[in-house]
């Protein structure tokens, strides 16, 4: 019976001892306290801004673009402190719709807004914006509306290429209601008017800028994109999204909407001439305006008509001066509308440059073939083509095939090639 005291009273004077050496000394094994989570208010977090989430990769801070598709195709999301290049489609009737699903992501989350265009007026934008799915009503309807719209062909499996029923879509076309990260949105509704009148935004309509000013010198390219980037340094700096008062002004993200930058609208010669005399304007304005970014809680998405510039050497130092680019390539006008294999799509987006942050190579998706739809409700995007067959798995009855398909054309493609199968080139 002395032995059983002995564990027992070992036992807790070695607890005794344990909690006597923590207490004095601090050992590389602690929980983390409140203090060191930001919870007390000391030191308040990125993590709790709403409409945000660190990336899984590089631990940058994402925000969400509208769309869960392209959110995917960019590595979880467009990354704070970043511009998001678009390329327009020729008839600029796509990229709008990009536009508007940031910024109608912006007033969902609570964000600040900042819109910048030259020939619509920034409250007109908003009012156009898509109407987001929050009620589970207005999901169940979109739903409905979904699988409305899907082919008999696409609701049966699929009997040939089994393997590819297990491979992971791009796009998730109903709304996840799990998913806490990004909405969804009804681009055949608008955004109700309580929600814009309980945002905040900014607009820069460049016309009403440039109409107290009648020196044609104030009219040139280099002095909106001055206007503009006072503007937005204003902007930052006035309302602590540059990390200033930290404790007086609770942390928000400001979003960027800048439309049809170097277009002729706002006075700039890029897609008017290929030796232009101002084409380093529109690179200077991105080299600034990427260093505000970086040191301010924003994010950017501008929409350039590179189809109308002429001198590729500009589009490509506007490309390597965003971060982060994508191409939409509209079918509309073109040989592939009436193509039967494009009978299902409107055009092609291209992920052209994905930004390297935190690491030293960039996030790439292994999905390279993708075309979007526009609905009447939903922007989609999917998968092109489906991945060639590198597996092993080829059936038994496709070996013989090509075992006796070898032995009919012989060892060699020349005249000494011998069967009944000829090899065409």
């Amino acid at each position: 019976m002395a032995a059983p005291a002995t564990c027992a009273s070992g036992a807790s004077s070695t607890r005794s001892v344990a909690a006597a050496a923590g207490k004095g000394s601090v050992t590389s094994f602690q929980r983390k306290g409140p203090k060191a989570c930001g919870i007390d208010g000391s030191s308040p977090r990125l993590l709790s801004i709403t409409g945000t989430r660190p990336s899984v990769r590089n631990g940058q801070l994402l925000v969400s673009t509208g769309l869960p598709a392209l959110d995917q195709l960019l590595g979880g999301g467009l990354a704070v402190g970043t511009v998001l290049l678009i390329e327009e489609d020729k008839h600029n009737i796509y990229s709008p719709l990009l536009f508007k699903y940031f910024l109608a992501e912006g007033i969902v989350s609570g964000h600040t807004l900042l819109i910048a265009s030259a020939n619509e007026n920034p409250a007109e934008i908003l009012k156009g914006l898509p109407a987001p799915l929050l009620d589970e009503k207005d999901k169940k309807e979109f739903d409905e509306d979904v699988c409305n719209h899907k082919t008999p062909e696409a609701n049966t499996p699929m009997k040939i290429a089994w393997r590819y029923q297990l491979l992971p879509k791009v796009e998730q076309v109903g709304p996840v209601s799990s998913s806490r990260f990004g909405h969804y949105y009804d681009a055949s509704k608008k955004i109700p008017q309580k929600l814009l009148e309980d945002s905040k935004w900014h607009g820069f309509f460049l016309p009403e800028k440039l109409s107290s000013t009648l020196n044609p010198e104030s009219c040139s390219s280099t002095h909106g994109y001055m206007k503009l980037l006072q503007f937005i340094k204003n902007i930052i700096y006035e309302e602590g999204f540059d990390g200033s008062n930290p404790q007086k002004k609770q942390k928000n993200i400001l979003r960027i909407g800048i439309q049809n930058l170097g277009s002729p609208l706002w006075g700039d010669d890029i897609c008017c001439r290929e030796n232009c005399d101002k084409s380093h304007n529109l690179t200077k304005f991105l080299y600034v305006l990427r260093g505000l970014l970086r040191t301010s809680l924003s994010a950017c998405i501008i929409t350039v008509p590179t189809y109308l510039t002429m001198n590729k050497a500009v589009i490509a130092r506007v490309t390597n001066l965003s971060d982060t680019v994508i191409g939409l390539e509209s079918f509309i006008g073109s040989e592939r509308e009436t193509n039967p294999l494009y009978k299902d799509y409107h055009g092609l987006i291209h992920i052209r440059q994905i930004p390297r942050l935190n690491n030293l190579t960039c996030d790439e998706s292994a999905v390279k073939d993708l075309a979007f739809k526009s609905k009447r409700k939903l922007f989609t995007i999917e998968r092109l083509h489906l991945p060639p067959d590198l597996s092993d798995t080829v059936s038994r009855s496709s070996k013989q095939d090509l075992a006796e398909s070898a032995k009919l054309l012989g060892p060699g493609c020349g005249p000494m090639a011998g069967g009944k199968k000829h090899l065409d080139f």
